[in-house]
Parts: structure tokens; sequence; C-alpha cells
């Protein structure tokens, strides 16, 4: 087991190179399934959650060949099972994403249901609803049992945005006769990317990035070359780490437009943002301003740069709200930052957060992997040296987060746990 050592009061300066998006990274792989040809997929980040996907295809039989550490060709010929049981499925939430892959190839799937960070209940209703929909039969066991004699496009009206539901609908969709309409889709970058992907290989798929997604099905998709869009989240985490712990730190190779929530509410906090063509520079020398956040479905603020954003406010000025409208039981890793002298209290979905002059150093977890980015951040800015463990959460989406923050002037090195079991997180 390993952990985090970080010494806080360092000013991060100089520049960092986002790599590509782990959520959109995670859908494409699977949308691979779908494929008559050779997908290869550049701007691959190199993180856990990616080589479980990968590793997923490999066992079902794909063929899989590095050509480097962010460029993978996948050939998907060779798998002639629809079954992803659990010992694929446990450690990773995107494995859900077999149940639309596997159903859009065979017309029918098997799927365990998936792990990852736990937010609480993740019902998979909208999911079904897309499925039967387009001809399908559901059961939900201890397997997810899906089977069509065939699919048929239809509409589908989401009861509530689910990116998951859309990425699945769209997946199963992709391959069914005439057309599917997703009503009240989820429109964040990496749907418009899985579409983009898609469309590369000879799919119809037009309106993503809007709240209606027309799908016109197609019977074959070819080989492709396609590049994974910047990764809003670790630009994001970039972003309010160079806010929190003070300096002035350029984040390259993103796409600004998808940062435009994160930047208004660091810009409301007293940060100076310089926008330019694919980067931004975050600049802090006065001290923050409290500010409200309430986390979003895309164009809002993102649920998935909540816990970042909180450790930020817990060293600003004033009262600051926030508002957690995505996910039940994402405030779990408030308890760490408490531990670290944070003034917040949590009622709900509703956090309460008294600004302190400075946090203070404690031995904390990442009891997921956003609240792992918070811990690092919480880390950078302590007086004092920080020790987080449970850091395999965040390995599963940052790449390389030790030799980044270092490079920006960090003082964090990874370390080995020697003589004791990593405790688990409940």
């Amino acid at each position: 087991m390993e952990k985090f050592v970080i010494e806080g009061g360092y000013p991060l300066k100089g520049e960092v190179t986002i790599s590509g998006a782990k959520n959109a990274a995670v859908a494409i792989i699977p949308a691979a399934v779908l494929s008559d040809g050779v997908c290869r997929i550049e701007n691959l980040p190199n993180i856990s959650d990616v080589a479980t996907m990968i590793k997923i295809l490999y066992e079902l039989g794909a063929n899989v060949k590095y050509i480097n550490k962010t460029t993978v060709e996948i050939d998907c010929k060779g798998i002639k099972t629809h079954v992803v049981p659990y010992s694929m499925t446990k450690s990773t939430r995107a494995s859900s994403y077999f149940m639309g892959a596997m159903l859009g190839r065979f017309k029918k799937a098997l799927v365990a249901p998936s792990g990852g960070c736990d937010f609480g209940v993740r019902p998979i209703d909208q999911h079904t609803k897309g499925f039967e929909a387009l001809g399908a039969k559901v059961e939900v066991g201890g397997m997810v049992d899906i089977k069509a004699d065939e699919l048929i496009g239809s509409s589908v009206y989401m009861d509530h945005v689910s990116v998951g539901a859309t990425i699945n609908i769209m997946l199963a969709a992709v391959k069914a006769k005439g057309l599917t309409v997703i009503e009240n889709a989820a429109k964040e970058p990496h749907i418009v990317d899985l579409a983009n992907f898609l469309n590369s290989m000879g799919a119809d798929i037009r309106g993503t990035g809007t709240d209606v997604i027309k799908i016109y099905g197609v019977e074959h998709l070819g080989s492709t070359t396609y590049s994974i869009i910047p990764d809003q989240i670790e630009a994001g985490t970039y972003m309010v780490a160079a806010a929190a712990a003070g300096g002035d730190v350029l984040v390259k190779n993103i796409i600004p437009k998808h940062m435009e929530s994160i930047t208004a509410k660091l810009e409301e906090a007293g940060v100076e943002v310089e926008e330019y063509d694919d980067s931004i520079r975050i600049k802090r020398t006065a001290p923050l301003s409290k500010c409200n956040v309430k986390t979003m479905p895309h164009p809002g603020f993102p649920t998935d740069m909540q816990p970042q954003m909180v450790t930020l406010l817990s060293i600003a000025q004033g009262t600051s709200i926030v508002n957690e409208s995505v996910w039940d039981n994402r405030f779990r890793y408030v308890e760490q930052l408490t531990r670290m002298g944070a003034q917040i209290s949590v009622d709900g979905k509703v956090a309460v957060i008294e600004g302190v002059d400075k946090l203070k150093a404690a031995p904390v977890q990442a009891v997921d992997l956003r609240a792992g980015a918070a811990m690092i951040i919480a880390g950078l800015v302590a007086e004092g040296t920080t020790e987080i463990e449970s850091i395999d959460y965040i390995d599963r989406g940052y790449e390389d987060v030790v030799g980044k923050f270092t490079a920006l002037g960090a003082h964090i090195k990874r370390v080995t746990i020697h003589g004791k079991v990593q405790p688990s997180v409940g």
C-alpha cells in the first residue's frame, strides 16, 4: 500500500499539461466493441480506470496493442461473449457501459453491477427505460440480464438528466433500426466526445451537447483513429489547487469553454483568471472571498469539482454555502477536512463553510476519487506535513499527480506503507 506525504505552504508556479478526459475514455473504450474494424484511440489518460477498462476488453477476447502510454489499438472482432462478470466490473463504475455496448453488438448483455466510488444508490432505472424502449427485456438481479430479438429506434424521455443512461442508450441505439430520440439528455463534454468517436466510425448521431439527441441507426461501424478531449475535471482540479495554494499557474491543453462554470466561481472567489485559446492562467495574490456553489448537470458547476471547491472555500473569508444536487452522500470527505481545522457543517445535501485562516496538517484518507483530489489541495495549503492514505482512489482519475504537482513547486511524494494493512474506507 502507498500514501501521499505533502509538506504544505508552498505556492504553485509554472505550467501543467492536462491529460485526456477520464470520463470520455471510459465510455469510448467499451464503444469499441461496436466496431467491425480496428479503433486507434489517442490521448488516453494513463490512469487505473482506463487500464481496468482496457483489461476488461482484453479478457473478453479483444486484441489490444499499446502504441505508447497514451495510444492504444483495439480490435474487438475476437469478442464472442456478451457476459461481463463481477470480477471485471467491481472496481469501476464505468463498467456499466458494457451493458449498452454488448446490447448494441450482440442484442443481449449479461453484465454484473458496477463498482467504483460510493456516493449512495446508483439506480439504473433510466438505463432500463431506454433499453426497453428499444425493444429489449431487462431483468435485474445479481447480474443485469438484457435481451432483444432486435433493436428498434424509439423515443426515450429521461425522467431526470443521467450521464450514464444517456451514454448507454447511445451505445445500444447506434446500430438499432430506425431513429432513436433521447429527450432531456445529458450534455456533458464527454457525451459529445463519445458521439464524435462513434460518428468517426460511421454512426449518425446528432444533437449531442443539447438536451435532444437523435441517433439514426446504421448496420456497421468501421475502423477509426480518434483523439480524446482534454480532461475538464483534471484541469479544474489544478485550477482550484493553484487558487488555494496561491501563486501563478498556466493550465495547458484544455478547452476553455468546458471550464466556464469553474472559471466563474474562481473569479467570484477573488482569483485572477486569464483565458487563452487552449490554456487558462490562474493567479492569486489576494485573500479568497466566500461564494455559493450549487452542483448541476453540464453546463452547471460539475459535481466532480465539488470537493475541491469546498476545500478552497474552507480557507476563504466569510461563509460559503455549497449545495450538492447530483449525488447523495457526496460530503463524506468533510470529516477529513474538519480534522485539518476546517469549519464545515453538513445538513443533507447542503454544506455551510465558515472560512478559517489556515488548515493544519493531519493524517487523512481519500474516501473517493475527487475527495482524494480535495485532500491533496488541503495538504498543499495546510501548515505542516499531511499524509493521505487510500490513494488508489486518486490513481483512478489523475495521471502522474505527484510529478505534475512537483513540477509546480509542491512538496509531495508517494511513500510505501510498511508494516500495516491500509485501513478500509466505510
